[in-house]
């Protein structure tokens, strides 16, 4: 694979985990850029030695601001494309190889690391939540998704110098979820990669605030249908399986 494809990797007090995480997502990519948001726990400090790009925001201002500051700082390298994982270990980056494989295939997709692979252990509420999400957002975005809420994903540099999404303070997971439909409207195909889904032991509470953050996702959901009259054709779409696509080959590694 001769494109060159960028890493980054927004973090809100990391420190127990973020040298672990980098330390092998250099082991399979380069750059490696960290977007430290403002930590407090020495989250910057603990990457001390490692040949990695850290830029620092000097309060939080969440995580859209932070991946949306680490793509441009990424495109402005000239790379083909951004690879965005989480700093917390909840995304192998062993796997970011299998991700460019499919994205090296259809270089003007988004590919998603979806937690296909034993999300059965993942809490009920959150499967519940995941599941909604999905077809909410697949319906938003007129073609079926398998895990909208993953943030290991692949972006073509091409797609975040076009795609208009907004990514200020206070837009923090509604970013993720909005830049799918922004995308899809743009005629971009959400291709999945099957992936374990993770949940170390002993791991920091999540950032996600479950009814804040749930209220600002529905609000952006329901405004992108309202302003198409609902979008049947989305709705038809979301449902319809994909066949012979990534997202078949996911189900059968499942199944196998």
């Amino acid at each position: 694979m001769t494109e060159r494809y960028a890493v980054v990797i927004p973090a809100y007090n990391e420190v127990a985990t973020i040298a672990d995480v980098v330390a092998r997502a250099l082991k399979v990519a380069s750059p490696v850029i960290v977007v430290d948001d403002g930590s407090r726990d020495g989250t910057s400090a603990a990457l001390a030695g490692l040949p990695v790009t850290l830029l620092r925001n000097d309060a939080n201002l969440g995580k859209a601001a932070s991946l949306w500051r680490g793509m441009q700082h990424a495109a402005a390298l000239g790379v083909a494309g951004v690879v965005t994982l989480d700093g917390d270990g909840q995304h192998a980056p062993e796997d970011i190889p299998r991700l460019l494989g499919i994205a090296s295939q259809h270089p003007a997709d988004i590919v998603v690391g979806a937690r296909l692979i034993g999300r059965e252990h993942a809490p009920r509420s959150r499967r519940l939540a995941n599941r909604v999400a999905d077809f909410s957002i697949g319906w938003a975005a007129g073609q079926p998704l398998d895990d909208s809420q993953s943030g290991f994903r692949v972006y073509p540099a091409p797609l975040l110098a076009r795609v208009q999404v907004p990514h200020g303070p206070g837009r923090g997971f509604v970013f993720e979820s909005e830049i799918l439909i922004a995308a899809a409207r743009l005629g971009v195909q959400i291709r999945s990669v099957p992936i374990v889904a993770v949940y170390p032991r002993g791991a920091r509470a999540s950032h996600f605030r479950s009814v804040l953050d749930i209220l600002r996702i529905s609000r952006m959901i329901l405004w992108q249908l309202v302003r198409r009259g609902m979008y049947p054709a989305g709705l038809y779409r979301s449902l319809a399986r994909r066949r012979g696509g990534v997202a078949d080959e996911a189900n059968e590694t499942l199944n196998a």
